[in-house]
């Protein structure tokens, strides 16, 4: 059998389906991503793309469309970009929706391209429609099929679809697109394992039930009361270490860097040319040859404009700052150092110091050098330096992108207030306190106090990479996110936080890989938490190292101690250092003005401690 790669497009929307996972439904005991990569199990590379998997090996490349979420055409160029320039020659492009898809399906679709020589040969299903994601390409016929479009984003796969192509029958194609679809198919597996029950021995010991997406924990000991009781509260430190080491990434894609401000280099970035380009003038002056007095003729060199023609020994031109010198020169003399006489001859003038003033071609930066790490945040200062080289597109993860889930039936964003009812006071300034840290906020929705609200906010959280959600982290009646959390399978990173205000606080990362930031219900701990958290939050998921913490004394320490680390708002103190307020109001943000930061005041500090300094950006 003729080599092939594998493409898996695992990403989508799935809007007829309320915006959930699809790849990751689990129907006969497995997702059908599963069924996807089973059936190019003997594919020489295997690229998935979509939003980050963390349950899948290493050994599976997985990348993302640029933007997320623009399509299927961009989706396979990412992946065929993925499997770089050794690929094999034929390319197995497959739709991760297809249940009962097996690899003798992907045989037979790569023996007919071997047979028949056609750019690509498609499955067809019962009713004879060819499926153009379930298909072998040749490489060389889908790349060029990818080159002839003026743009990959919302292009339909008919748009790739070449002349010659052949479409083979196939059986158990049949795709999931609506919720109906799933149930059949649900049924359909059943059936299966009925029938195969029947001819099989009884076991001593059947196995334990799969648990489905979103369904409950399989017996008592996944019960969050159990995990609480087994977990203490972590310092902030340890909080953000987790984050930083313990959090997935992100997929790595490659993207223009003024595109992606926020974002992490994932690999190092170099220098596509040297700097300067040529030879420039470092001054406003002549280029000269040779020894003066020189003979100064009538054309100029400007930055930008037309290089000046070569000069010969004895020979000057009028030059500009950053001006491509003309061939023969031999240094610049500044406009300061030089005069003209009544002849058009230009001398030096006595006592001026000999210089080149030229930058040469490649004396800032080499083709090849590096310009940052790998992991360096995509700042205006490397977009600025990258793009003086030429690098102007690099491998990169992120920026982190949020949905911000405001909670309470009290809460009320617009509108006159009812009984009982309270402004929305920190919702609409979170977009903004995000990003500092780097994070694009794509929606903000408020979610009322119902038992199964939250189960439906983290089943179609696959738009994000972050659950920032406010409210509902205790213990009370009307707090259900820790319960959603734990039918959802989440993995919890932060059980709880050692620090006051923001005890409550948990963080977690659901099995497609977005993470969920609980903040308290509190304007202030909320905003305090985020401060202090976010950044190790946005390092796990970018890969970013982290950033230099701002310390100093803290000189009324000990009003402000306690049993337990606090956090509390500070000004900047006329002698260096902080003055912290002893006492604070967690209700609303009016603590905050007139202040220039937050301190983290460790437990029973003295006055003059070194504390760490958040600042308030704007």
């Amino acid at each position: 059998m003729t080599a092939a790669d594998a493409i898996i497009l695992a990403g989508g929307r799935a809007s007829r389906m309320g915006g959930v996972d699809k790849p990751a439904i689990i129907i006969g005991g497995r997702s059908m991503l599963d069924a996807a990569l089973a059936a190019v199990a003997g594919c020489v590379r295997t690229v998935v793309v979509g939003p980050q998997r963390p349950e899948l090996t290493s050994a599976i490349r997985q990348v993302r469309e640029v933007p997320p979420g623009s399509g299927p055409v961009a989706a396979v160029d990412a992946g065929l970009r993925a499997l770089g320039a050794a690929a094999s020659p034929l390319v197995v492009v497959l739709a991760a929706d297809m249940p009962f898809l097996t690899g003798a399906v992907v045989v037979e679709l790569i023996r007919h391209a071997t047979e028949s020589g056609a750019d690509a040969v498609f499955a067809a299903d019962e009713s004879g429609r060819p499926q153009y994601l379930t298909g072998v390409w040749r490489r060389s016929a889908l790349a060029a099929a990818l080159a002839k479009l003026d743009s990959l984003v919302n292009q339909p796969m008919k748009a790739l679809v070449p002349t010659d192509t052949v479409t083979v029958a196939m059986p158990g194609i049949a795709d999931c697109d609506t919720d109906e679809q799933v149930r059949r198919a649900r049924a359909a597996a059943r059936t299966v394992d009925d029938a195969a029950d029947t001819s099989a021995a009884p076991q001593a010991n059947p196995p334990a039930p799969a648990r489905a997406a979103g369904a409950g924990p399989v017996g008592p000991t996944s019960s969050f009361a159990a995990s609480r009781r087994e977990r203490p509260a972590l310092t902030l430190d340890e909080a953000r270490n987790t984050l930083r080491t313990d959090i997935s990434r992100l997929t790595a894609y490659r993207a223009d860097l003024r595109s992606v401000r926020g974002a992490a280099l994932a690999a190092p970035l170099s220098a596509v040319g040297p700097l300067p380009r040529f030879d420039v003038s470092a001054m406003d002056g002549y280029a000269v040859a040779g020894d003066g007095p020189w003979r100064l003729r009538r054309d100029i060199g400007f930055a930008g404009g037309q290089r000046p023609v070569g000069l010969l020994t004895g020979e000057a031109v009028r030059i500009a700052t950053g001006a491509h010198v003309p061939d023969g020169t031999t240094h610049v003399v500044r406009d300061e150092f030089a005069t003209v006489d009544a002849n058009n001859t230009l001398h030096r003038l006595p006592d001026t110091p000999l210089r080149e003033d030229i930058r040469r071609s490649g004396e800032d930066r080499s083709r090849g050098d590096l310009i940052a790490p790998e992991g360096t945040p995509v700042s205006a200062t490397l977009i600025s330096a990258a793009a003086s080289v030429e690098a102007t597109e690099a491998l990169v993860r992120g920026p982190v992108r949020a949905r911000i889930v405001m909670t309470g039936d009290e809460i009320r964003s617009r509108g006159p207030l009812r009984v009982g009812q309270t402004r929305d006071s920190i919702g609409p300034v979170l977009p903004d306190m995000l990003s500092w840290y780097g994070i694009h906020t794509i929606a903000r929705v408020h979610l009322r106090d119902t038992p199964n609200g939250f189960d439906e906010v983290l089943t179609a959280a696959t738009d994000c990479d972050v659950l920032v959600i406010v409210g509902a982290t205790g213990g009370g009646a009307a707090d259900q996110l820790r319960g959603a959390l734990t039918r959802a399978g989440a993995r919890i990173l932060v059980h709880r936080l050692r620090l006051r205000p923001g005890g409550s606080t948990v963080v977690a990362e659901l099995p497609s890989g977005t993470a969920v930031l609980g903040l308290p219900g509190n304007p202030f701990a909320a905003v305090a938490i985020l401060m202090a958290l976010a950044p190790a939050l946005v390092d796990g998921r970018i890969g970013s190292p982290p950033r230099r913490a701002l310390t100093g004394p803290l000189h009324n320490a000990s009003e402000i101690a306690g049993p337990v680390p606090r956090i509390v708002p500070a000004r900047l103190d006329q002698d260096g250092g902080w003055r912290g307020d002893a006492h604070i109001r967690t209700t609303h943000l009016g603590g905050l003005i007139d202040r220039d930061g937050l301190v983290i005041v460790p437990t029973e500090a003295t006055d003059g401690v070194q504390v760490e300094f958040l600042p308030l950006l704007s």
